[in-house]
């Protein structure tokens, strides 16, 4: 399609790229980056979307949940990414602790991220329950995308991560949180394991692009964690998980080489030396 050519052309992805894209059709590619080398390689691709996502915790520092990275380590990684980046949106979590009932010390970590580690935006999960941090970091300005559906900085309140939303209240309360967080300001929300039909509704009754992992092909755009899909990590295996490479088996074969050739003296060879 033709508006898919301009879009991939853009030179910067903007919230308003994201939203034209909604409205002309064109589905968000998006994926997490939580260092420099990796976000440089997601970025030549013409990703639209990277996300500094807090599965930092589980990946990168192999944590059981997303729950003790904090608010200095997500700075981290976003800086590391946002010097490798010249044309995605950057995102960066704010981690669990940092905004939830208390919408001052949300702001100041939304201005942290965003002045220390350079983000075009922060993530947030939750509807009703954080609204007033929402509004606050929306207020200084600060472009916020929500999160709805299997929140996983609230594992320990749902103590599963089974799909969400699948009896009725869970999903009006759904429906209407989405409308919430678009009627604030928020500018993309992503749902996290509901039901397909569900997140095809929700997306078709906002206006504002919505970004699923999990939520079925009825919505505007895919995200999913790049270790998972690259089979770096291979003990995390949801239905909605595609593995596109098997990296860790790529990973292991070339070092098994490398010991080999070091202990049969093959490496390095004449041509390799000075």
């Amino acid at each position: 399609m033709s508006s898919a050519i301009s879009f991939r052309n853009v030179s910067k992805v903007t919230t308003h790229v994201l939203q034209e894209m909604k409205i002309k059709g064109e589905k968000i590619a998006m994926l997490t980056a939580y260092d420099y080398s990796f976000a440089r390689i997601l970025d030549s691709t013409g990703i639209d979307v990277i996300l500094v996502g807090d599965s930092a915790s589980n990946v990168m520092a192999g944590h059981s949940s997303t729950l003790p990275i904090t608010l200095n380590e997500m700075i981290y990684h976003g800086v590391s990414v946002v010097r490798a980046v010249k044309r995605a949106l950057v995102v960066v979590d704010l981690p669990f602790g940092t905004y939830q009932g208390n919408s001052k010390e949300a702001l100041n970590s939304a201005i942290r991220i965003m002045k220390e580690a350079g983000a075009d935006a922060v993530k947030l999960e939750g509807g009703r329950e954080i609204l007033e941090s929402v509004d606050r970091i929306l207020s200084a300005g600060i472009p916020v995308m929500g999160h709805l559906g299997l929140t996983p900085q609230s594992i320990h309140k749902f103590g599963t991560y089974v799909v969400r939303a699948t009896n009725e209240e869970e999903a009006s309360k759904l429906i209407d949180d989405a409308h919430l967080l678009e009627k604030a300001g928020c500018f993309a929300i992503v749902l996290e394991k509901i039901p397909a039909a569900l997140g095809a509704k929700v997306t078709q009754s906002v206006k504002i692009p919505i970004i699923g992992i999990g939520a079925g092909g009825g919505v505007d755009g895919q995200v999913l964690v790049l270790h998972d899909m690259l089979g770096i990590t291979m003990d995390f295996s949801p239905r909605f998980l595609r593995r596109y490479q098997n990296l860790s088996e790529e990973v292991r074969g070339a070092v098994n080489n490398y010991i080999q050739d070091v202990k049969t003296l093959d490496f390095p060879n004449e041509k390799e030396q000075y």
